[in-house]
């Protein structure tokens, strides 16, 4: 075989490395994005895999690759990164610490999404512990907070959650025989399905969809809609939760569609 025909394979391996290494390169861009750390993680782990990876078949290289990044990962997010955010003034919620404050959904916790600084954690719970005393046995279940580092730093798609000081909570429900659920909400994650407005209330998706705000709604159009038949937004213990969250004096602000305001009589 003559030496020039060989050109086209050096470039065509030249190609695939060169797309490898984008490809890495995005996945390290995607995992910062959706986890923060975990961008950090996969790098480590791409570095040590030289060093573990002699005399095994591409196929194991790969299962060896993605072993190593969810021990990084695990260790990472569960062992080392609650103890470093602290000194960044910021403090994971409780997942399994406590009885009546938890995550709506694991993944939050999982993604890195559960940080608050230690003044709201602490609201939290103080608000948690009434709630319990007052409807026996609820929980507050929290969806997205931030992130464990740095402020500024986005926690997509929300705009705000960069400083330590934000966190979505779930509405409380009712089943149809008005027993009251726990730990639970009308989707998987706690965003998409709506208690919408009912006839005569303020319009807020309307008006911002006339206002060619598409963006307003989009959720609920993405989002299986299958348990909001089945549950029922319980008024008593949601407007109990803000009146409790109001007496705080860390609380700033609380976001909450107008026609719910005006519905639990905030607006009095």
């Amino acid at each position: 075989m003559r030496v020039e025909n060989l050109k086209p394979i050096f470039t065509f391996l030249m190609y695939m490395k060169l797309l490898k290494i984008i490809l890495h390169i995005i996945l390290i861009a995607f995992l910062t994005i959706v986890t923060q750390v975990g961008g950090l993680l996969y790098l480590i782990a791409l570095i040590l895999r030289p060093f573990v990876l002699k005399n095994l078949s591409i196929n194991r290289r790969k299962m060896v690759l993605l072993g190593l990044f969810l021990i990084f990962y695990s260790l990472g997010s569960f062992i080392l990164v609650p103890r470093i955010a602290k000194s960044y003034g910021r403090e994971a919620l409780p997942i399994f610490s406590s009885k009546n404050l938890k995550p709506l959904n694991i993944m939050t916790c999982i993604l890195n999404r559960h940080y608050v600084n230690a003044t709201l954690k602490n609201s939290l719970q103080n608000v948690a512990n009434k709630m319990e005393q007052k409807y026996p046995n609820t929980i507050i279940s929290y969806l997205d907070a931030n992130f464990p580092f740095y402020n500024g730093f986005p926690l997509l798609p929300h705009l705000s959650h960069n400083d330590g000081k934000k966190v979505d909570l779930a509405f409380f429900y009712k089943s149809q025989q008005g027993n009251e659920l726990n730990k639970t909400a009308a989707s998987f994650m706690g965003y998409g399905v709506f208690e919408e407005p009912k006839t005569g209330e303020y319009n807020a998706p309307k008006n911002c969809k006339d206002k060619g705000y598409w963006q307003y709604s989009f959720l609920g159009k993405v989002v299986p809609q299958w348990n909001k038949s089945e549950m029922i937004f319980d008024q008593n213990r949601t407007k109990s939760l803000i009146q409790y969250l109001l007496r705080e004096n860390s609380t700033q602000k609380i976001f909450i569609e107008p026609h719910l305001k005006n519905r639990m009589g905030f607006n009095k």
